[in-house]
């Protein structure tokens, strides 16, 4: 609990943590409530719980449409509530994503919203930074000015030095499309810790903004690379909907092969468990490449006609081109022709002359390329039988039914029922890479987007970054600190740690500013985000934070400046498209009742920021970027003159989207269905014509391209060395540290939390209640630890040399490779009284720097440890 001068004693007084019995008999507000519970739960429920004691009979009752708020997914709930508070949350069946049915964390926030030591004001710090906070809780005029004036100060300067760090965006186009753009700030997202590695090698070879999973109504054989779907959602969702769909096919006979040195993240619902050294899964997909080209399981319809295999490359990795445009070999002229060129036959496979230039189809390049990865190279790399690896690529060839056809919604659609689930596991050095290689099997298969195959999104629809990312103009210093089109990163996810790095030393990476100011909206990055003594440092250096955020998080604890206290579920977010990639509709969260306390909607506390900083009316203003970023039309517009409420806004988005009840259809309904998805919407087969017309990229020659720049500018070969037109192993950084840190530390989910904003939450904390480090049996008794020891754990830097150590409890987990340890993030937690002593994260022994980032930027979740006992 904040320590604050003006509080009420009543939310000051040292109460005892919540238990799960004592809140159960307090949200059981329609029976019996003693007045223990009222005293317990103080103000949010006391006009209820106080009135129940007497034998009141309530008033009113009512279930009120909303979404979950501390999920990922948007699931769609019921709450009921009377007299004006929540007493229930049921899952809303509507919804196609959730269909009725809620996780733990879903039906658990009801704690949350009634939690004590919710923020109750607006706070301002009265102690010095860096020490656990001291507040003054302030009125919310006062905290808007404070920031506001600072938003006023900053821009004056230079708009750009104001970050506004994200961790939960639940209305981007609210958020990070508006508010940022009208303040001018610089924007950091949180997605170089999530999946974005993934997301760019996917944006870059295929085109779709995603990483990958199946068509589970079609996939008959299944690659889950490090899918925890007993904990984690994998691609884009959180939980629910991919369970159903997965377990309706495992019931049509679906097989499962898990590549993944934690089994438990994959239950019994795995027919083949290949436990792969950490970091070495590029090694795996280029096997897999290798094998199903030996035996020929190519599927060259597509490539020849759908990617840039026959694009002709000269002997410098470079593409032929003539006037702008790649080449191909005609088999008809015998000449080199444009590959868009009509009439022409392009060879997938050779080696040809044009004039004095000798040219291989990329295909060939990537053929010859694939020849040295051979299953029994991988077999030692990945610490798998040669045969275990040959296998499945047999099966994948098998299963895949190159040239096979299938009707979908009256349309002929080409038919791979073999597919791959992949999202966090691309956070590691070789990500990027690893994910392009895996795409590459796939694309031999045919697989991309076809029926049964790998999708990448809900929908089929190119990506802006498809044609971006191959197009990057990397440019001289002086850069910004995100290193945004530099010479270390022309492909950049934009990550806030290594933001920090260059903070310690802007000079170094040609940087000639750096951040004065930031907002930190639902995020917690000491906590949550990797290397938390580099971001520590960071935060140190900054002149001002505000944090948006319905608790005291350990980073406001120790950094913020002014606190402005968010509401939890009672407001109105949005909009929200829900689909569960075959149905799709959409939603908004509704308020179930009026916000607690003083808490407000971060909308609202965009708008009056805002407005404090003279940026929220008139042309260009927050109000006027709404309007742009909602589509909204006349007569629905908003007044550029007139401050709006929350409500207002999104009934005026409804209803010019055409829903004649505006708002109050969510109030009411809640999921508005937009139907089945069609086969032309839904796969890249399907829209005309196939993908858009563009050419899925096996052969990355920008990629090449930016090397020789990076080079050319005299880059260190750490940043350079991934910039491959085809995917290359290399050794990974962490495996260069000294012999004795002889294990893999790697990192996951638990579904009980999410990220660090959960572990405090009463039933959730009773079902995960403590910090362990999942270790093999055997490997830990070679060590002298039993189960349940308290350990050290101590990571080690292979570049600087650096350790880093904390103290944990082991757990014993047989489903573990034996030289691998496996710690779930959530934990560190200690504002929060229900949080305390829970245990430590693990983000604090990863690295955020060089060599232990990947070649856009991105955080890895992979570093070498030594376990031992005092």
């Amino acid at each position: 609990m904040p320590k604050s001068e003006n509080a009420n004693p009543a939310d000051t007084v040292d109460r005892q943590p919540v238990s799960r019995r004592a809140f159960l008999k307090g949200v059981a507000a329609t029976t019996a409530l003693g007045a223990a519970a009222s005293t317990l739960l103080a103000n949010p429920l006391k006009p209820l719980l106080g009135k129940a004691a007497k034998g009141y009979v309530p008033t009113s009752e009512k279930w009120v449409p909303t979404t979950c708020w501390i999920g990922k997914q948007e699931c769609s709930m019921l709450a009921r509530v009377i007299d004006g508070r929540i007493v229930k949350l049921e899952g809303h069946p509507d919804n196609p994503r959730n269909r009725g049915r809620l996780c733990p964390k879903g039906v658990a926030q009801i704690m949350a919203v009634y939690d004590p030591y919710r923020l109750k004001a607006p706070l301002l710090r009265t102690n010095e930074k860096g020490v656990s906070g001291q507040w003054k809780e302030i009125s919310w005029d006062e905290a808007l000015t404070l920031v506001g004036d600072k938003i006023k100060e900053v821009r004056a300067k230079d708009p750009k030095l104001l970050i506004w760090q994200k961790g939960r965006s639940k209305t981007e186009s609210l958020y990070d499309n508006t508010f940022v753009k009208a303040v001018g700030a610089t924007k950091m997202g949180h997605g170089a810790y999530c999946s974005d590695a993934g997301y760019r090698g996917a944006e870059y070879t295929i085109g779709g903004h995603g990483v990958l999973h199946p068509d589970f109504r079609h996939t008959k054989y299944l690659l889950a690379w490090g899918w925890n779907a007993s904990n984690g959602g994998g691609n884009k969702f959180c939980w629910i909907t991919w369970n159903r769909q997965f377990l309706d096919a495992r019931e049509r006979g679906l097989k499962v092969v898990s590549l993944d040195p934690w089994r438990p993240g994959m239950g019994t619902q795995v027919d083949d468990w290949l436990p792969n050294r950490p970091g070495s899964d590029l090694a795996f997909f280029l096997a897999l490449g290798h094998q199903l080209i030996k035996d020929g399981y190519v599927d060259k319809g597509y490539l020849t006609s759908h990617t840039n295999s026959p694009f002709l490359v000269k002997e410098d990795g470079l593409f032929l081109k003539v006037e702008g445009k790649e080449q191909v070999w005609d088999t008809t002229s015998q000449s080199a022709k444009p590959y868009d060129a009509k009439g022409i036959v392009p060879a997938l496979e050779g080696e040809f002359n044009v004039g004095d230039t000798k040219v291989k189809t990329s295909f060939q390049v990537y053929k010859e390329h694939i020849a040295q990865y051979t299953p029994e190279w991988a077999a030692d790399v990945c610490g798998l039988p040669a045969e275990s690896i040959r296998k499945v690529a047999q099966e994948l060839g098998q299963n895949a039914m190159i040239g096979s056809k299938v009707i979908v919604d009256g349309v002929e659609l080409p038919y791979r029922p073999v597919s791959i689930m992949a999202y966090h596991v691309a956070q590691q050095e070789l990500g990027f890479q690893a994910v392009r290689a895996a795409i590459q099997v796939f694309m031999l298969l045919g697989a991309m987007e076809a029926v049964g195959g790998v999708r990448i999104d809900s929908t089929w629809k190119e990506h802006a970054n498809f044609k971006s990312l191959d197009a990057v103009k990397i440019k001289d210093p002086p850069y910004d600190p995100i290193l945004k089109s530099s010479k270390y990163f022309p492909i950049n996810s934009g990550n806030p740690t290594f933001v920090a790095k260059v903070v310690q030393d802007p000079a170094k990476y040609g940087v000639n500013w750096v951040p004065e100011a930031m907002i930190i909206h639902m995020a917690n990055p000491i906590v949550s985000f990797v290397d938390t003594p580099l971001l520590t440092a960071y935060l140190e250096k900054l002149e001002f934070i505000a944090v948006i955020d319905p608790f005291l998080s350990e980073t406001a604890d120790l950094f913020a400046d002014v606190v402005l206290p968010a509401a939890t579920i009672e407001k109105y977010e949005g909009p929200m498209g829900v689909s569960d990639t075959y149905e799709d509709a959409q939603t908004l969260r509704v308020p179930p009742m009026a916000p607690l306390f003083q808490s407000r909607g971060e909308i609202e506390i965009y708008m009056d920021l805002c407005e404090k900083a003279g940026v929220l009316y008139g042309k260009g203003g927050y109000l006027d970027l709404i309007n742009n970023e909602l589509k909204l039309a006349d007569p629905h517009k908003l007044d550029l003159t007139a401050k709006p409420i929350a409500r207002d806004i999104f009934d005026r988005w409804a209803k010019s989207a055409g829903i004649a009840e505006g708002v109050a259809f969510f109030e009411t309904k809640g999921v508005l269905s937009k139907g089945v998805v069609s086969a032309k919407k839904y796969y890249g087969f399907g829209v005309t014509p196939p993908f858009g017309g563009i050419r899925h990229r096996l052969y990355g020659e920008s990629l090449l391209r930016y090397r020789n720049e990076m080079k050319a500018k005299s880059v260190e070969e750490i940043y350079w060395q991934d910039y491959t037109a085809l995917p290359m192993w290399r050794e990974p950084t962490m495996d260069k540290s000294p012999s004795q840190y002889d294990l893999y530390l790697i990192s996951g989910k638990k579904i009980e939390f999410k990220q660090s904003r959960a572990s405090f939450i009463p039933l959730l904390k009773e079902l995960a209640p403590q910090q362990r480090l999942q270790v093999n049996p055997g490997t830990a008794q070679a060590k002298g630890i039993n189960d349940g020891d308290e350990v050290w754990m101590e990571s080690q830097n292979a570049i600087t040399g650096e350790t880093r150590k904390l103290k944990v409890t082991v757990s014993y987990v047989e489903g573990l490779r034996p030289d691998t340890v496996f710690m779930p993030h959530h934990y560190g937690k200690w504002v929060h009284p229900e949080a305390k002593g829970q245990g430590p994260t693990p983000n604090s022994l990863y690295f955020g720097s060089e060599g232990y980032v990947g070649a856009t930027q991105d955080a890895s979740f992979q570093v070498k440890v030594r376990v031992y006992k005092e």
